[in-house]
């Protein structure tokens, strides 16, 4: 198996560009959040399940294969996770489930429009059309630097 630490300096080596490095902390998390709420928004069998049940089950699923890798990141990234759940869940309510639809999506286009910006001043395409693991790595990636920067040792 793959260790995190290779998975995060594969990332690493795609986003040296420091236009790129601001852009992808601009634009992943936000990324993130759409695809929750997205996930959010799939009717789910009421009788049986909550809305939000697809996003729970994804995000259920992410933290698994961050776990599986690395202990520390895999629980600063389910914190984040639950932030996500209870923002999304606060917005299904204001919002409604259409509503909340359209803005993710509107989300998602623009943050992945800053995404191939900053590709495009990286000079590299981005990591997962090479592999779509990196999809879970970009947001690892930051985590990773946030741990750091905050003191604590990433890895484990």
């Amino acid at each position: 198996m793959r260790s995190m630490q290779s998975w995060l300096d594969g990332y690493s080596a795609d986003h040296r560009n420091p236009v790129n490095q601001v852009l992808h902390w601009i634009c992943v998390p936000p990324i993130v959040w759409t695809v929750v709420a997205l996930l959010w928004t799939v009717p789910v069998p009421a009788a049986w399940l909550k809305p939000g049940a697809w996003a729970v089950f994804a995000m259920v699923l992410a933290f698994g294969w961050y776990w599986k890798h690395s202990h520390r990141l895999g629980g600063a990234l389910l914190v984040f996770f639950a932030a996500l759940a209870l923002l999304t869940a606060w917005l299904f309510e204001l919002l409604g489930p259409v509503r909340l639809r359209w803005t993710a999506l509107v989300v998602f286009v623009v943050a992945w429009v800053g995404q191939f910006i900053g590709h495009h001043y990286e000079g590299h395409r981005p990591s997962f059309l090479t592999d779509l693991s990196y999809l879970l790595v970009g947001p690892a990636w930051l985590m990773e630097k946030l741990l750091r920067k905050l003191g604590f040792k990433a890895q484990s």
